[in-house]
């Protein structure tokens, strides 16, 4: 008698993700979190099994994709009728309801949901909605392998920390993500650990302030200076980076860190939002003009060769010509290497929404904003050129989008560089002389 071997194929995954890099650590550990309960991950949506749109709620326009992908999975469904499809994220913690009332949505799981996804799934699968948005102000997921989404890069994510205690009054994220509460220690490094493993090169530590990652363990407190130097002595294989600063807690102690280590990036990202004191204060960012200047010259000082970027936005609630003249003078004076820059858009649910008038006309904001873009470029491809004659060490990545027969890495200082191949492998370090270079590319040579 002979028996026939029946292969069960695991059911698979397919994750789109929307937003900022912490939405790409959340989803490697929704993908870790169901890893374990049998699926995979593909990179082919006609070959899914359940769907989830992990999603993004700083902007409208961000949502408003998000109501146009919902509609067309709600054609896909029709024809595929197995098929789940979920909404995770800040904008399913911000309209867990209203989602859920979209005939193609199955699964609804806030920010601290991600644990219960099995649960939510079985719900689905039985006919019902499978909704959980409640915020957790202890989860971080420790424990949880993330499984990574793409296998061909060589620089990832790892979130140190969630949450939020700032209360900016344009931001959403303290009501979508909850409370500040940081990861332990030896969990980040076990990540780590996984992570060089597995061809990892360079780990970028996530937070929406990792300057005020605390961990107390009785009566031991190791705060982001001291995670930053265990991990630096820990990992010298590795380049560190870490995103995003907030200007009122970066302080000197963590600067000196981040000079004495080589495999420490050079680079600082550090919001500043407006040049103006009236508007910091209106958008309770807890630090005004001159602070922030200390502060870069502290940076300065302590690390020259340090790089410099920031977000900026105009139009602001009540912002005058004369608020924005200010944020024109700061950059001016600062000198970003590179900048993300916004126009103001109000977010329903935001102390801003509630209390202060949205009062900038839309083409003043435009206008507004297109005067500090031109600035930024002509100040980026300014200190780009500066550059020309230098040597960077430069950690490759892989080919350039625009020639096989360029390759395309970073250099410690977070500036992009472009230089013939000459048989480089992705995660290999090369020093390369600049020879060239535009407001956003350095072009350059190997030295070897």
């Amino acid at each position: 008698m002979s028996t026939m071997k029946i292969s069960v194929q695991r059911p698979r995954l397919y994750i789109e993700t929307y937003g900022c890099q912490m939405n790409i650590a959340d989803s490697e550990v929704v993908a870790g979190i169901l890893r374990q309960q049998g699926y995979d991950l593909t990179h082919e949506l006609e070959k899914a099994d359940l769907v989830l749109i992990n999603t993004c709620s700083v902007r409208d326009n961000a949502e408003q994709r998000i109501w146009g992908r919902l509609d067309y999975f709600r054609a896909i469904k029709r024809k595929k009728r197995f098929l789940l499809v979920g909404v995770i994220g800040c904008m399913a913690e911000r309209l867990g309801e209203e989602l859920a009332a979209h005939e193609a949505v199955d699964i609804v799981a806030g920010p601290d949901s991600y644990r219960d996804l099995p649960l939510l799934l079985d719900r689905a699968r039985s006919g019902a909605k499978g909704i959980n948005v409640d915020l957790n102000d202890i989860e971080t997921y420790s424990g949880i392998n993330p499984e990574r989404i793409d296998e061909k890069t060589i620089s990832g994510f790892v979130s140190i920390m969630r949450g939020c205690n700032n209360f900016c009054t344009y931001c959403i994220v303290p009501y979508t993500r909850g409370r500040e509460r940081s990861r332990d220690p030896q969990d980040i490094i076990h990540e780590m650990e996984h992570m060089a493993a597995n061809g990892f090169y360079e780990i970028t530590l996530l937070g929406q302030n990792v300057n005020s990652y605390s961990w107390k363990n009785g009566l031991q407190t190791i705060a982001f200076p001291q995670l930053l130097e265990m991990l630096a002595q820990e990992f010298p294989q590795l380049r560190l980076r870490f995103t995003t600063s907030h200007p009122k807690d970066i302080s000197n102690d963590l600067l000196h860190v981040i000079a004495r280590y080589p495999n420490v990036c050079k680079h600082i990202h550090l919001p500043v939002q407006s040049g103006s004191n009236i508007v910091l204060e209106r958008m309770n960012r807890k630090y005004t003009r001159e602070y922030y200047l200390e502060r870069v010259a502290a940076i300065r000082s302590i690390i020259p060769d340090c790089s410099l970027t920031t977000d900026l936005f105009c139009g602001f609630c009540g912002e005058t010509e004369e608020d924005f003249q200010q944020t024109l003078s700061l950059m001016e004076e600062v000198k970003f290497d590179a900048a993300y820059m916004f126009k103001y858009s109000e977010r329903s649910g935001t102390y801003a929404a509630k209390k202060l008038r949205d009062d900038v006309p839309e083409n003043i904001k435009i206008e507004r904003l297109n005067r500090m873009i031109a600035l930024q470029n002509k100040i980026s491809k300014a200190l780009n050129q500066v550059e020309i004659g230098k040597t960077f060490e430069v950690l490759v990545e892989g080919h350039s989008k625009k020639s096989k027969n360029d390759v395309v890495g970073r250099t410690s200082q977070n500036k992009v560089v472009v230089f013939p191949d000459k048989g480089f492998s992705s995660g290999q370090l090369v020093l390369v002389k600049i020879i060239k270079a535009t407001s956003a590319t350095l072009i350059g040579e190997a030295t070897v």
